[in-house]
């Protein structure tokens, strides 16, 4: 019978299919991380739908005067305060979303001391500022796998590139870059950071840049052995001696052949970067407070371990996902493995 096409692809989707665990940590890696991705709806101090007066209002998605609902000032509406309340409650209603509270949302109604224990208004408790953790924990979740998701793949496209200019190249080239790699991993990055958020604050795209600037490096090594020796293939010679130029060369018959050897890394790396802004989070290095994010959660966890539901909280979603990363890693690493597909 005729080989089908993309054969290899197939066998390799259906040894990845045949890893159960692998199919479900991927299945619930992309519930949490697709409900993460609708936290506003989910988690919002503002309503979903307002309807005053005959007319519709969608707070979480425009800006409200609130004088436009008998407030008395031109400010942002306060949906919480007690007098527009019952006006909108007495000209319409009101449709908050399941967690009526975001993540920066303080709960000044609160019955208890901070950081407050779970209850029918908050699932997991407050913390010591009085917000809700189970919101935060949405928002972080979200927070957490975009960057590292950005970070992978911005860093990995980087270093790939790097390494395979070093391994096709060789000579010269790659003893150059090699040495400038080493004098690269060889500085010193939590002192680097430590320098530069002592000077500023840094956002989530400069903490994106510094961070990329220290993680490019971490698949450079295993694309250039690859080209060091896809490049003495009958292929690439025959390639060459047709005109064939280098750039074609690299990415057009060599790159792809490397890329397979980097796949199995990339849920490794992404757990990797989860955890260095958790921690830089953490030391008070990573994201500004204003963030929510889930180092600043094992940080009062920490501060506040008269309040258990923080820490374990925090524990519970970070090991969590950290868990399911590791499986899909395997996974993909065991449908690359060719000497279990053959």
């Amino acid at each position: 019978m005729p080989k089908q096409p993309n054969s290899i692809i197939f066998r390799r989707l259906n040894a990845f299919k045949k890893n159960k665990r692998a199919v479900v940590s991927l299945i619930i890696f992309s519930v949490i991380f697709m409900i993460s991705l609708f936290a506003e709806i989910l988690a919002n101090d503002k309503p979903l739908l307002v309807k005053y007066k005959g007319e519709f209002y969608f707070p979480i998605f425009n800006s409200y005067n609130e004088q436009l609902f008998g407030g008395d000032f031109p400010t942002e509406t306060d949906y919480k305060d007690g007098f527009i309340k019952q006006n909108i409650d007495t000209h319409g209603y009101m449709i908050f979303p399941l967690l009526p509270y975001s993540y920066n949302s303080i709960d000044y109604a609160l019955e208890h001391p901070t950081p407050s224990a779970p209850d029918k208004k908050h699932w997991l408790g407050t913390d010591d500022e009085g917000r809700d953790i189970l919101s935060r924990i949405i928002y972080g979740i979200r927070l957490s796998v975009v960057f590292a998701f950005l970070l992978t793949v911005t860093s990995s496209i980087i270093g790939i590139i790097a390494g395979a200019v070093q391994g096709y190249f060789g000579g010269k080239t790659d003893l150059i870059m090699q040495r400038i790699l080493e004098i690269w991993e060889a500085l010193p990055q939590l002192f680097i950071l430590i320098i530069i958020a002592s000077i500023f604050i840094p956002s989530f795209w400069g903490l994106l840049l510094i961070m990329i600037c220290f993680g490019w490096m971490q698949l450079t090594g295993i694309v250039r052995a690859e080209f060091l020796r896809t490049k003495n293939f009958e292929f690439v010679k025959a390639a060459k001696a047709l005109g064939v130029s280098n750039s074609r060369i690299i990415f057009r018959h060599i790159l792809p052949n490397a890329v397979v050897a980097t796949m199995t890394f990339v849920p490794f790396i992404m757990s990797e970067a989860i955890v260095a802004l958790t921690a830089l989070d953490f030391l008070g290095l990573g994201l500004p407070p204003e963030y929510p994010s889930l180092g600043d959660l094992v940080r009062q966890g920490k501060d506040n371990l008269q309040a258990p539901w923080i820490g374990i909280s925090a524990f519970v979603v970070l090991a969590s996902i950290l868990t399911l990363l590791i499986f899909i890693g395997e996974g993909i690493r065991d449908a690359f493995d060719t000497r279990k597909n053959q």
